[in-house]
């Protein structure tokens, strides 16, 4: 049996050491990491990661400020209320909690955010920045996968890692994080053949790709890492359960250590989301 990755454990020593480091703003520079979170609409899954995400917050006593709206909020009300939060200097994160109702184009909603408060990193400044290895705001489910492969394996340098996904969110970017830690990266997609071979090259392996056991054994690599970023809803035997995109009890029986679903990438999520905006906080202020 390969070894479990405590994404949850991880992520509950991370947000651990930023409740010290949010402390230690205030005593010495008076300053108050905050988020300004907004949620257009009433999506159930987006209620659940908002609530989660201020209730983070709390923990941790960074300061959040929500913001809902109907779901027939137009594109222009919403981008005024961005607008609002850019010039707002006690706000130092903006996340817009995607998605968005169809009438509003989510791409104009992301590039409407100033850079420096993309807390979720997905603006095209910080992206292009991550491209050329300058990491400003990075998207956190990548930034949290990396941690916990640093934290599993040290020195990433040399291994040969294989993302399966292309999404601007998840795939491209992890791929140029393993890129900036000297791995060699291969990604592969819908479009690629002979997927199951490059898998089966890979020391690392990263799954996203949004597909309920995707990854099957023969895939793996024995003695891989394998991280497992999907979410996937499943029915069996008339109950509802969340799997990810790997095949977990067959891979862990090859894999070196693999993340679980849920408890795995998902609380890292998160986890870096409030790092992100203690680190915006201290970057708008000079600190550090």
């Amino acid at each position: 049996m390969s070894k479990l990755i405590d994404g949850k454990q991880f992520a509950d020593n991370l947000c651990e050491k930023l409740k010290q480091e949010v402390v230690e703003l205030q005593l010495a520079h008076k300053l108050l990491p905050c988020i300004a979170v907004v949620l257009v609409g009433e999506d159930p899954a987006s209620q659940v990661y908002v609530r989660n995400k201020v209730k983070r917050c709390e923990q941790l006593g960074i300061r959040s400020v929500e913001h809902r709206l109907v779901d027939t909020t137009t594109q222009q009300e919403l981008l005024t209320l961005i607008e609002s939060l850019n010039a707002d200097n006690s706000i130092h994160g903006i996340l817009v909690q995607l998605p968005v109702p169809e009438q509003i184009d989510d791409k104009a909603v992301l590039a409407a955010i100033n850079p420096a408060k993309d807390v979720d990193g997905f603006h095209v400044v910080n992206m292009g920045a991550l491209a050329v290895g300058e990491n400003r705001m990075v998207p956190c489910t990548p930034l949290g996968s990396l941690m916990l492969l640093q934290d599993q394996l040290g020195d990433l340098s040399g291994k040969h890692a294989v993302v399966i996904g292309r999404s601007n969110i998840v795939g491209k970017p992890m791929a140029l994080l393993l890129l900036q830690q000297h791995c060699t990266v291969t990604i592969v997609h819908s479009r690629t053949k002979n997927i199951e071979a490059l898998c089966q090259q890979a020391d690392i392996l990263v799954a996203a790709v949004g597909r309920a056991h995707f990854v099957k054994a023969d895939w793996v690599k024995p003695g891989a890492v394998v991280i497992d970023v999907g979410i996937n809803r499943i029915e069996k035997d008339g109950k509802s359960r969340l799997v990810g995109d790997v095949d977990y009890d067959a891979v862990s029986e090859k894999a070196a250590a693999i993340t679980p679903v849920p408890g795995g990438v998902g609380p890292m999520t998160i986890a870096c989301l409030m790092y992100n905006t203690v680190a915006a906080a201290k970057m708008q202020s000079g600190i550090g």
